[in-house]
């Protein structure tokens, strides 16, 4: 079947492995192709309106700090229990692992099949590149998240025995160390960002989630408000990238004139339907 552009997949006379390791292989080789980037087009924003956006949300992370992290981890203890243990069972959902191993199992179970023909080549070749996407969104941001907090070192709260902001301890690799910015928030809002992209009608219920998610860990006292709001925005911001990344080869997404992205059409449920009957037949 063929991914994109004429790069052909595996031929199903080959074995299982050797089908589904190539075609793995094949579809890094359509990520790492040089980008389609018009002159115009940008990676990321000019210099001076970059660096006029960094400086607005330093500031407000070090209002956030000042202002809002101490009392509202203290108001977070006096919750009533129940609450908090809602929440402590709603923040569990916020891990990556709950969509990045569907996500990998069904990528890798799309590689090992058969090769069709016809549209059905087109359908399967668009649920690939969507599937590697929405991968890849989710788990870039929580990878430089990982790294990032690690770096700073920000303390949990009641670290210290109080509801104290400011303690630090960069590089020492410590999960007590770990507090900014928050991974099930980066997790949060890309799942949020990426799958929203593609399906523009969930986006209120995906909000839902993320805010609930992003909540809960300060319900569950394990993050700061503002550690909160780093993971969201690294999560946002990671997916979008991504999403560029792809738009720039013109897997899945496309790049508008002004620079915005736009999602190619997703196969239909029929058509999806009808691909697994012939794939099953």
């Amino acid at each position: 079947m063929t991914l994109a552009n004429g790069a052909k997949l595996e031929s199903a006379s080959a074995p299982l492995l050797r089908r589904c390791v190539g075609n793995i292989v094949i579809s890094g080789k359509m990520l790492l192709r040089p980008a389609r980037l018009h002159p115009r087009q940008a990676w990321l924003w000019p210099p001076r309106k970059l660096s006029i956006t960094v400086a607005i949300a330093a500031a407000v992370f070090a209002l956030g700090m000042v202002s809002i992290d101490a009392p509202a981890i203290t108001y977070a203890r006096t919750l009533p229990r129940w609450l908090i243990d809602f929440f402590d069972w709603i923040t569990d959902f916020g891990k990556s692992g709950w969509f990045l191993w569907p996500l990998g199992f069904l990528f890798i179970g799309l590689a090992a099949l058969p090769r069709p023909a016809g549209i059905a080549q087109r359908v399967l070749a668009a649920m690939m590149v969507r599937i590697g996407f929405l991968f890849w969104a989710i788990a870039l941001p929580g990878i430089a998240t990982n790294a990032i907090k690690h770096v700073i070192g920000r303390a949990r709260p009641f670290v210290s025995g109080i509801a104290d902001p400011y303690v630090f301890a960069p590089f020492t690799g410590s999960a007590a160390y770990a507090s900014m910015p928050s991974g099930h928030a980066t997790t949060a809002f890309s799942v949020l960002v990426a799958f929203g992209i593609i399906w523009p009608r969930a986006r209120t219920v995906l909000l839902l989630y993320a805010l609930l998610i992003c909540i809960s860990r300060v319900v569950v006292t394990a993050h700061h408000p503002t550690d909160v709001l780093g993971g969201a925005v690294m999560g946002a911001a990671g997916a979008l990238l991504v999403a560029r990344f792809f738009a720039l080869r013109r897997l899945g997404f496309s790049v508008r004139p002004d620079g915005t992205l736009l999602a190619y059409p997703a196969p239909s449920f029929r058509r999806i339907k009808s691909v697994a009957r012939e794939l099953l037949a």
